[in-house]
């Protein structure tokens, strides 16, 4: 018998290096999806982790496999404090995205780490884990994988739109829904703050101190990746390629980087929310705290921008891997074609018993 109810830790390590996102959350099934968090929290990475784990794109298969053991070791003893800190009981499963070490769909390539049975086995509890690679081998992107989350659980909102390492956005277009990446965030902006010694640049506060350089302006905007149909999908090493030569390119200081790089995201950010008149848009993610990245948008568009609050701002990405291991569990639909471009919508991940 399929239950309708499920309490299930979710667990999401993202491109911008915040640290391991961890939820405690109930999802109900009653005509709709429901959902509530009881708990939530981030295991920041240590300085060693975050540079392991900014260097993966650089490491050869062997190396990804060896860190692969340490990484499932380090999330298995992360979930654990978790559970016992909040005195949680009450588990179905785990579910975790791990952490994406490469991705190369149009190699038939995808790898995230901390997706091995060691963490079931470590957890002594039921683990549903490796949501992406399915989908690449059907011939999709695998990603984004959080508008089938999107669809079912926030359906009231014109668009998704969320701010990490990358901004991504997802909508309903002829009944179907469509998502991709839109542009790099984060993880531009946190690069270069991290060469004066910062994590991020808090509200955007250097950012709007900065000029904006229209000839580095116009060269970001013209990248083929903006002209493109979607599906699509960014990575890591597109903006090694593509965005840090070509802001090298024109010695710069870091506020007039900043400024025009906010400006760059806000014309493609809008661009895409302005497809629609006057849309109702939820934003989540960590660029939701860059102040001056919402005015500059705000500037561009019609549409209702929602900010919600802190906690599903910052944990909304694990809140739907939870419910994609709801799916996977009840083998339904977790991974829509006309989102990833897949050859069909499947049910995908990897279910780990101990």
């Amino acid at each position: 018998m399929i239950i309708d109810k499920y309490n299930v830790i979710g667990v999401m390590s993202g491109t911008s290096l915040d640290g391991i996102d961890i939820v405690y959350a109930t999802y109900n099934f009653d005509e709709r999806w429901k959902f509530e968090i009881h708990k939530a929290v981030t295991f920041p990475y240590s300085e060693r982790w975050k540079k392991i784990l900014s260097d993966l794109p650089n490491e050869s298969m062997t190396f990804l496999q060896e860190i692969d053991k340490d990484f499932t070791a380090l999330l298995a003893e992360k979930i654990k404090v978790f559970i016992d800190v909040n005195g949680i009981e009450d588990i179905d499963f785990v579910a975790s995205h791990g952490h994406t070490a490469l991705h190369q769909p149009e190699n038939k390539l995808t790898y995230q780490i901390g997706n091995i049975p060691d963490l079931a086995d470590i957890l002594k509890r039921k683990v549903v884990c490796d949501f992406r690679i399915q989908d690449v081998e059907l011939g999709g992107q695998g990603a984004p994988l959080v508008p089938i989350g999107d669809q079912l659980l926030f359906s009231d909102y014109d668009y998704c739109l969320n701010l990490g390492g990358f901004a991504n956005i997802s909508t309903d277009i002829n009944n179907e829904r469509i998502a991709y990446d839109i542009c790099p965030v984060n993880i531009v902006l946190n690069y270069y703050m991290s060469q004066i010694g910062k994590d991020f640049d808090d509200k955007g506060q250097l950012a709007a101190t900065g000029e904006i350089y229209e000839p580095l302006l116009d060269k970001l905007n013209a990248l083929h990746f903006y002209h493109s149909d979607y599906p699509k999908s960014l990575g890591y090493e597109w903006v090694k390629e593509h965005i840090f030569p070509l802001i090298a390119s024109y010695k710069l200081d870091l506020n007039d980087i900043l400024r025009t790089f906010i400006a760059h995201c806000a014309y493609q950010i809008s661009k895409e929310i302005n497809k629609k008149d006057h849309a109702k848009v939820l934003i989540t993610g960590g660029g939701t705290y860059n102040d001056f990245l919402i005015s500059e948008i705000k500037t561009m568009t019609k549409s209702t921008l929602v900010l919600p609050e802190k906690m599903l701002i910052e944990y909304k990405e694990a809140l739907i891997f939870g419910l994609l291991g709801v799916l996977k569990i009840r083998n339904e639909v977790n991974c829509l074609a006309s989102v990833t471009g897949a050859s069909k919508d499947h049910s995908s991940g990897k279910i780990f018993e101990p």
